[in-house]
C-alpha cells in the first residue's frame, strides 16, 4: 500500500513487516545498513525498514537470525527477495517494532522539504551514551558476548529514515545524522525515558540505525547543522516522528509520563516495588489503603513533579554541578515537598523537613530510593489525620516518627 508521496522524489510503501521507500528521482544515501550497500552511495533506489521478529520472545528462525548477524548481505538480499525488490538497489534497516505503528512527518520551508518516517520502542533496550556494554568484536574473528552478559541483545530499535529534496554534500550528510541524532535525544529526554543499562536517562537505544537521503542535482547545501534551516527541519521532523512512533508502539505520550514511577524507574524498580517499598513504613491498614489507591497516588500531578525534583536534583550531585555538602539540606527540603503533595497539606513543609532531616540520606541507590518511600509514607500518614497545624506539630512529628519505624 502507497503510505504517501513527497516532492516527486520519494513514494512511501507499507507492506506486511516492511516500509520501503522508493527513490523516483537519484539520491546520495547514508545508512547504518551492515550489509555492502551501508555507508555512502549515490545509486540507490530504494530503503527499506524491516521487522525480523517480534518486539518480545524469542522466535526468529535460526537462518535468519544467522543471516541478520553474520550474513547481513544475505538478509537483504531475502527480505528484498519477498517483496520483489531490487536487491542490489536496496539500503536496509531492521527492528521488532510493527511497522503498522510508522510515524511520518513532513516540514518544508520556502523551496526546502525534509520527511522523517520513523519506526521505535524503547520499552527493552533504551540506554544512556556511554553505558555499560556487551559486546566485542575482536580483529579478525566473530563477534563475541562479553563474558557474563546476556547471551542476545533486549529488544528495542529506534530507526529513522531521513528524506531531503536538496542536494547535500557529503560532509553535510554526516551534520544530517548528527542533527537527526541530538532531535532524537531530545524527544527521550521531553518523554523521560530511562535507560535499561543504568540509573541515568536514555539517549536512544543499542541498536538504533538511520538512512538520509538527498536528491541530487540544483543548488547544493553544506552544511545541515542547527544553525542552518535544513538541519531545524531535519530536527524538527525526527522529534515529532519519534515521538509518534513511541506514542503507537509503547502507549508512550507526555501525558502518559505524568507517574511517579516514570521518573524512578531508572533505579531498576516497578509498580509493585515502589508500593511495597512505601507500604513498608506504613500501619497496615495505611499500607492497605494506600495499595488500593496506588495507581492515582503516584499520578497526582503535584507529586510527580516533586519526585521530579529530587530526582533530577539527583543528577544535579552525581554531575557535580551541587556540592555533595548540601546533600542533607536538599533533600529534605524537595523530600518534604512529596510529603506535602501527598498528605495534601503544604503547610506542614517545615514539619516534613524537620522530620526528614533526621534520616539517612545518600545518593547510592537504595538508600536514595528509601528515602523517596519515607517522604511518601509521611504524607501519607498524614493525608486522612486532624490536625490544628503549629499548635500540634511538635506532637504530629513525633506520631509521624512513629509510624515510619518499620
Amino acid at each position: 500500500m502507497k503510505l504517501a508521496e513527497f516532492y516527486g522524489g520519494v513514494e512511501i510503501y507499507r507492506a506486511e513487516k516492511i516500509v520501503y521507500v522508493r527513490l523516483a528521482a537519484p539520491h546520495r544515501v547514508l545508512s547504518t545498513c551492515r550489509s555492502s550497500a551501508g555507508g555512502m552511495h549515490d545509486d540507490l533506489m530504494y530503503l527499506y525498514n524491516h521487522q525480523s521478529c517480534e518486539p518480545k520472545g524469542d522466535h526468529m528462525n535460526a537462518r535468519m537470525r544467522r543471516l541478520v548477524i553474520e550474513q547481513p548481505d544475505e538478509y537483504k538480499r531475502a527480505v528484498a527477495n519477498r517483496y520483489h525488490l531490487p536487491c542490489q538497489k536496496c539500503a536496509t534497516l531492521g527492528t521488532a517494532a510493527n511497522m503498522n505503528n510508522a510515524a511520518i512527518c513532513h516540514k518544508s520551508f520556502c523551496d526546502l522539504e525534509v520527511v522523517a518516517v520513523c519506526t521505535g520502542g524503547v520499552e527493552g533496550n533504551a540506554g544512556r551514551a556511554g553505558d555499560p556494554a556487551s559486546y566485542y568484536q575482536p580483529g579478525n574473528e566473530r563477534a563475541n558476548e562479553i563474558e557474563g552478559s546476556e547471551a542476545n541483545p533486549r529488544p528495542g530499535t529506534i530507526n529513522v529514515m531521513i528524506f531531503i529534496n536538496r542536494e547535500l554534500i557529503p560532509g553535510a550528510m554526516v551534520t544530517a545524522v548528527v542533527t537527526a541524532t541530538e532531535a532524537k535525544a531530545a524527544a527521550l529526554q521531553e518523554l523521560a525515558v530511562s535507560s535499561r543499562y543504568s540509573e541515568g536517562l536514555a539517549t536512544g537505544t543499542g541498536t538504533d540505525q538511520i538512512a538520509v537521503a538527498s536528491k541530487l542535482g540544483g543548488p547544493v547545501i553544506s552544511f545541515a547543522g542547527k544553525h542552518s534551516k535544513v538541519g531545524e527541519l531535519i530536527g524538527r521532523t525526527v522529534h515529532d516522528a519519534v515521538l509518534g512512533t513511541l506514542a503507537l508502539q509503547n502507549g508512550l505520550t507526555p501525558a502518559g509520563q505524568c507517574s511517579s514511577l516514570a521518573h524512578l524507574e531508572r533505579f531498576g524498580i516497578d509498580g509493585l516495588e515502589l508500593c511495597h517499598g512505601i507500604g513498608e513504613f506504613l500501619s497496615r491498614d495505611s499500607a492497605d489503603l494506600f495499595e488500593r489507591n496506588f495507581s492515582n497516588i503516584i499520578k497526582d500531578p503535584l507529586t510527580v513533579a516533586a519526585v521530579a525534583s529530587l530526582v533530577h536534583l539527583r543528577d544535579k550531585f552525581v554531575w557535580g554541578i551541587l556540592p555533595k555538602s548540601c546533600i542533607a539540606e536538599v533533600m529534605a527540603c524537595y523530600g518534604a515537598q512529596i510529603s506535602a503533595a501527598v498528605s495534601g497539606k503544604c503547610y506542614r513543609i517545615h514539619a516534613y523537613t524537620h522530620i526528614l532531616s533526621s534520616l539517612q540520606m545518600s545518593l547510592e541507590k537504595h538508600a536514595f530510593l528509601e528515602f523517596i518511600y519515607q517522604a511518601f509514607a509521611l504524607g501519607f500518614s498524614e493525608k486522612w489525620s486532624d490536625d490544628h497545624g503549629d499548635v500540634c506539630e511538635e506532637a504530629t512529628i513525633s506520631d509521624a516518627k512513629a509510624a515510619m519505624v518499620r
